[in-house]
């Protein structure tokens, strides 16, 4: 009767592989949640490692000692199109290329979704609005556009020399779709890049992100 009692009361295999499988999951979930949290002003940004749209890997390890600038893109977004359209981004991107500054820009569409690009379309993509960004960045599983909390586009972020978070937020201060309102906006991707080669710190450090949300996959 004793050994029976034992038998009864002894945890079954099943039981000890479903409590493993739960202590795996809380596991993960952690991993996830850490992984992704948010980034912060006056922080080392995160790091990432990613595809451009030319097949090469682009880290941001690689950029150290160059100040970065991230550019979330989706080519059917209207604000997208208000920046490109007028020439707002390109013109930026070219500044920012002449004085040394790396420009990456991200499309975190997943497969299937609105704006979603593979390499060969993201190629023509740029080609066709003459971008000037230094690589077009293939981000489908939305792993970098997590790390940085990417919530539209355009959303822009920049970070100094030292891989140090200095801007995130909108490319500008009017939330619009209108191409009249560039002239009359703050512009702070400019203004951040133009303090920080002054040596300054950055007057505006974060801003609303305004544009179409960045389109996940699940």
């Amino acid at each position: 009767m004793q050994h029976r009692r034992n038998l009864e009361t002894e945890p079954s295999k099943e039981s000890i592989m479903k409590a493993t499988a739960l202590l795996l999951a809380g596991v993960v979930a952690a991993f996830t949640v850490s992984s992704f949290a948010k980034p912060v002003i006056g922080q080392p940004a995160p790091a990432f490692s990613a595809t451009d749209s030319n097949g090469k890997t682009q880290t941001l390890a690689a950029y150290k000692g160059r100040i970065v600038v991230l550019e979330w893109n989706n080519p059917l977004c209207p604000f997208v199109g208000k920046h490109y359209g007028s020439g707002n981004m390109q013109k930026q991107q070219a500044e920012a290329a002449a004085a040394g500054v790396v420009w990456l820009t991200i499309n975190s569409g997943a497969f299937g979704k609105q704006g979603h690009l593979d390499a060969a379309a993201a190629n023509a993509y740029v080609g066709k609005v003459q971008g000037k960004e230094t690589a077009y960045l293939l981000d489908a599983d939305g792993m970098l556009g997590h790390a940085y909390d990417a919530k539209t586009t355009p959303q822009m972020v920049v970070i100094d020399k030292d891989g140090v978070l200095r801007y995130i937020g909108g490319i500008d201060s009017i939330a619009s779709t209108d191409v009249d309102d560039i002239p009359k906006a703050t512009q702070y991707v400019r203004q951040a890049l133009a303090e920080l080669a002054a040596g300054k710190p950055v007057s505006v450090p974060t801003s609303e992100p305004y544009g179409c949300s960045v389109k996940y996959g699940p």
